[in-house]
């Protein structure tokens, strides 16, 4: 999102990662060297992408000051590195429990996410519905996911971004945990027919009534990313 800010904007975001109690268009007029009237146009576009917001107003001789800080989003701007956080993680379960245990672990947490949403959404009946409300859930979590409808066919879900990837390549027992949220929302047997992190195009699950059970990609597709991803169209 920085890539895409002009060089104030990114300074105004900056000031105000260092500020956590705010700023005042007075404030920022200074630090930046600009005019209060550029100060206020930026502020309402970074206000209007979401990231930044008002916050309290300080006292002073006159008219209270506004305080201008980041918003959640604008903070999530700056670099993270959960991806190695989750990593470490991850080394120190399988290290005490061995990759079955930390497949065990992942699945037992995904069926207990999958369960929470499902609660979530009583009033949702057919198979085509549930795999409906997970696409778009999926979505919104950064999946980049669909439901694809075939007629007679069983309802699939085809998702073209992996938000565990990085994980996922080194660390299969990962894809367990999709898996079993996916289940415990439908009711549903999952065959992963395609999968990112074993050199596919997507990820593309089947939804199966009849069963929470779900079948992983095959023993050879899980220790070889490089080999054919076993897709079916």
């Amino acid at each position: 999102m920085l890539d895409t800010l002009g060089s104030r904007q990114k300074e105004l975001l900056q000031l105000l990662l260092k500020d956590k109690a705010g700023l005042t268009v007075d404030e920022l007029s200074a630090r930046l060297a600009v005019t209060r009237n550029a100060v206020r146009q930026h502020l309402a576009a970074l206000e209007n992408d979401g990231l930044l917001e008002k916050g309290q107003t300080r006292p002073s001789g006159g008219r209270p000051e506004q305080l201008y800080m980041l918003s959640d989003k604008g903070r999530e701007c700056f670099p993270r590195h959960y991806s190695w956080f989750a990593q470490l993680l991850l080394e120190s379960v399988q290290q005490e429990s061995g990759a079955a245990g930390l497949g065990d672990r992942l699945e037992a947490m995904g069926a207990k996410v999958g369960a929470q949403l499902r609660a979530q959404h009583p009033q949702l009946a057919s198979a085509e519905e549930k795999v409906a409300k997970l696409a778009q859930i999926m979505e919104e979590l950064g999946y980049s996911a669909r439901s694809v409808d075939a007629a007679g066919a069983q309802p699939l879900i085809v998702a073209d971004n992996c938000v565990f990837h990085h994980l996922a390549v080194g660390n299969p027992e990962v894809c367990r945990f999709d898996l079993a949220l996916m289940s415990a929302f439908t009711g549903s047997a999952i065959e992963h027919q395609e999968c990112m992190a074993r050199n596919g195009q997507a990820c593309r699950f089947k939804f199966t009534q009849g069963g929470a059970k779900t079948e992983r990609p095959s023993a050879a597709m899980m220790m070889d990313p490089m080999s054919p991803s076993g897709a079916v169209p």
